[in-house]
Order: structure tokens, then C-alpha cells, then sequence
């Protein structure tokens, strides 16, 4: 099947301002089920556009604007080709079979920031450490609880939550519950990472949380099946509906845009997005 993304974001100032470079992290990663036919990436006021490839292996744009302005407008457009998958369709190595995983020396030695937590925060349960327990049961277990037990808001703006703070109020975005299964996993002894990118559905099915959105969500490390990508928000493993565009250790790793302006003052202004997701003729 192939599908159309259209991204489109909108700055607006009150007045004319001097803008950073900013980074645009929106283009969708690319594997052996999901190929890009065409992608277009616009920038407004003027901009020159660089490609790089990131420290964690994300597609970036990096957009240089030499005029001061008003208005900043970034337009992304993406035609995609996908290959149908079951998220369940993998096999653990023998030492990944419980929780926490046993690492390999090589393993341990580059997943090491991915299984670091700076919070410590306290976890109920079934969230808290508790070792041995079967590998995807217990995932399911930790998906599921997350999903039942915190009421998803949509929030276009600001970092996560910190974990603490989600579990008190039990309400949140995406990006909240996404940092918080990464304080989990990390404290169960599973290498994680934040993610974002796009999360579809076909119309003619029942429609998941936060579907045809910008979405967060965490890819977690097992032997022998390496990344998998699990959604606390809708409390399942992604299959092909979630599409991934960047993959970090922090919020700011993963931003779909980044990038700031030059002042001695706080200019008031406004950002406006637009999204659509459908299915594209072959």
C-alpha cells in the first residue's frame, strides 16, 4: 500500500526577528518494509536547506534563513510505500527471554546511555522492577496498565512531563507517556529510547489515540529481536501504522522542528500545524 504525508508548520512573530538555524527531524526512516517514492521539503522566508544524518542516525534538514521576517512556514510532503507486518512476528535469544535482559560486553557497551534514567522515580505496580518475569508478557502487562490507567490529552507544545509528575495526575500526551515507559523500561534493565513520527490508520477501522497525528512512542532493545517499537498511548506493539522519523536519548533529539530567534526580549508568537495522512494510488 502506499501512502501521502502532508506536514505543514506555520511560526508567526508579532514582529520581524533574526532566526537560528533550525532543525527539521519530519522525514520518515526508511527499512526493508517502509520506502520512500518521493519526499519535498519547503522552508519559507528565503532558506537554504542542508541534509545531514544525525548523531542517532535520523534524516535531518538543517534550514539557514538570512532575512529577518514575520513568518516562517516549513511544508513537508512524503509518498510512501508499506509493507503490511505483524508486530508480534519476532524471536528472542535465549537471554532476552526474561526480564531484564542479560546484555552481551558489545551490547551493554553501546546501548549504555539508552539504559541510564535520570529520574529514579518510584513506580507502582506492575511498573516497578521485579526480576525474573517473562519478556512479553510483561510488556503487554506494562502497555496495558499505562493505557487503562492514564487518560490521554493532546498537548502540541512543551517537553514531557517528568514521569512523577504523569503518574500523580495521571493525564497526558503521548510525549508524557512516552518518557515514562522509557523510565520504566530503563528501570527494569531494558535499553530504550524516545521516538517520534506519524501514526495512521485506514478510516474503515476502529481509530487508535492520537491516529493520523504527530506521534512519540519508544523503541526498546531485546537480543534477537534488536529495536522494537512499543505505544504506551494505545497500549500495543507498533505494527505498520507507526512510522517512525527520529530516534533519541532526549525530547530534543526528537523534535520534529527546532530552531529559535535572536532578541533581547520575548517577541510574542504563534505556531500553527497541519497534518494529513492518506492512503495515495500506487
Amino acid at each position: 500500500m502506499n501512502i501521502r504525508i502532508k506536514y505543514q508548520a506555520t511560526y508567526t512573530y508579532d514582529e520581524r526577528v533574526s532566526l537560528s538555524p533550525h532543525i527539521i527531524r519530519v522525514f520518515p526512516r526508511s527499512d526493508i518494509r517502509t520506502r520512500v517514492i518521493e519526499q519535498s521539503l519547503h522552508c519559507g522566508g528565503g532558506a537554504s536547506i542542508q541534509f545531514h544524518r544525525d548523531l542517532h542516525d535520523n534524516d535531518t534538514a538543517y534550514c539557514f534563513f538570512p532575512l529577518d521576517t514575520h513568518r516562517v512556514e516549513i511544508t513537508f510532503s512524503s509518498t510512501l510505500a508499506i509493507t503490511p507486518r505483524n508486530p508480534l512476528e519476532f524471536l528472542l535469544n535465549t537471554h532476552g527471554l526474561s526480564l531484564p535482559p542479560v546484555y552481551s560486553p558489545a551490547e551493554t557497551a553501546l546501548l549504555a546511555p539508552h539504559l541510564t534514567t535520570p529520574f529514579a522515580t518510584p513506580l507502582p505496580a506492575p511498573l516497578a522492577p521485579e526480576a525474573p518475569r517473562p519478556t512479553v508478557e510483561t510488556l503487554m502487562t506494562l502497555l496495558r496498565w499505562m493505557h487503562e490507567n492514564i487518560r490521554y490529552e493532546r498537548r502540541d507544545e512543551g517537553n514531557p512531563l517528568p514521569p512523577e509528575q504523569l503518574l500523580e495526575q495521571r493525564v497526558g500526551s503521548c510525549r508524557d507517556f512516552m518518557a515514562l515507559l522509557v523510565e520504566v523500561l530503563r528501570q527494569n534493565g531494558v535499553a530504550a529510547r524516545l521516538v517520534s513520527g506519524y501514526l495512521w490508520e485506514d478510516p474503515t477501522l476502529i481509530q487508535r489515540v492520537a491516529d493520523h497525528a504527530l506521534h512519540a512512542w519508544v523503541e526498546a532493545y531485546f537480543p534477537g529481536a534488536g529495536w522494537l517499537a512499543l505505544d504506551p498511548t494505545n497500549g500495543v506493539f507498533c505494527d505498520h501504522h507507526a512510522i517512525p522519523a527520529a530516534a533519541g536519548l532526549t525530547p530534543e533529539d526528537i523534535a520534529p522542528v527546532s530552531g529559535t530567534y535572536y532578541g533581547e526580549r520575548q517577541i510574542p508568537g504563534h505556531l500553527e500545524t497541519r497534518l494529513t495522512i492518506s492512503e495515495h494510488p500506487a
